[in-house]
């Protein structure tokens, strides 16, 4: 098969690699589109530690079945189908919970981190346990399919914040899976949504979206605009969807006494965080990571267009052009949003 592969930092070809074989309980996928997530960007420059070459990255995927293992029921060939990008055991003491996304031997597709190495989905085939994979319905696009694991993200980070009919939300942070976040946070019952930045473009796409009104950070005292649209308050909850010490201070500052923060970004390893802040005013901080059985109601949610993808696909492109797009989207190319890659 072809495979696009990261052969060392910063360089990428398209290369021939068996197909990979399947075991008894596991699903091989034709892959019919995947996604250029933002972690796949940290991998190809090796900033994230977890793309160490030889590999094949990409894990925001779908595609048809091409073949089953013996074990497995509820799939056939010819499927339409997408998977989660968390390959979780089933067994330990948290997957045993209905915490998948914290398995203790959970691995990830296309991942490659010392600890283990599992090539992904940038390529024609991809093997999946059976267990990860979903059915898609007609009027899901395989393109479109392809964005249920951002979609998954921000759908399982809202499910863990404590949001009341009519909340008001604060979202810091309006890529990808920020727009997906303010969407998730509509759905569930927030009566006002307002999305933070620096980038104005992003912040119209965040209104076009969902969100009520945006606010540029480099251009407004953030905390003093929310808190004038609150009653002097703040807002009810907050979504930190950078990762970095700057964002997650405007997040804190933007809160009312007693509101609950939701950490979603994970662009550093580290963040300062002011104490004082926290604990005074007895804020609630959450972490949020990957998703944990959210696919099937993410699935209903884009198939009924109560949460939109389409408006974030910048660009879908052949395999063979996979290293052209990596290296405009590393550069930062104006306006590109999310790019589909089709094996």
């Amino acid at each position: 098969m072809k495979a696009l592969l990261l052969t060392e930092y910063r360089q990428l070809e398209l290369a021939d690699m068996p197909t990979p074989e399947i075991g008894d309980d596991d699903v091989l996928v034709r892959v019919r589109a995947c996604g250029i997530c933002g972690s796949d960007i940290h991998g190809y420059d090796g900033s994230s530690g977890r793309r160490i070459p030889p590999l094949v990255m990409g894990h925001e995927a779908s595609g048809v079945v091409a073949a089953v293992g013996k074990n497995v029921r509820q799939f056939a060939e010819g499927d339409r189908v997408t998977f989660d990008s968390t390959v979780y055991c089933g067994k330990c003491f948290f997957c045993r919970r209905g915490d998948v996304n914290l398995c203790d031997n959970r691995n990830v597709l296309g991942v490659s981190c010392g600890d283990y190495r599992r090539h992904g989905a940038f390529a024609e085939f991809v093997s999946v346990p059976g267990h990860i994979v979903y059915k898609l319905p007609d009027n899901l696009s395989f393109e479109e399919a392809a964005l249920i694991e951002s979609v998954s993200i921000a759908v399982h980070a809202v499910s863990r914040t404590p949001i009341q009919l009519g909340d008001t939300a604060v979202v810091v942070g309006t890529g990808m899976i920020g727009l997906l976040v303010v969407q998730a946070l509509r759905r569930a019952g927030c009566g006002r949504v307002i999305a933070v930045d620096i980038d104005d473009f992003k912040l119209e796409r965040a209104c076009s979206l969902g969100a009520d009104e945006g606010l540029n950070s480099r251009n407004v005292d953030v905390a003093a605009e929310v808190a004038a649209r609150t009653g002097g308050r703040g807002a009810d909850v907050a979504m930190e969807v950078v990762g970095a010490t700057a964002s997650l201070a405007t997040a804190i500052s933007a809160l009312r006494k007693g509101g609950a923060l939701t950490l979603v970004g994970n662009l550093a390893p580290k963040v300062e965080m002011p104490l004082q802040a926290v604990v005074t005013r007895e804020l609630t901080l959450l972490g949020s990571c990957s998703s944990s059985g959210e696919y099937p109601v993410c699935i209903d949610l884009m198939a009924s267009g109560d949460i939109r993808v389409q408006p974030l696909i910048s660009a879908t492109a052949p395999l063979e052009e996979g290293p052209s797009w990596f290296n405009r989207l590393y550069n930062h190319e104006p306006g590109v949003m999310k790019v589909i890659l089709q094996p």
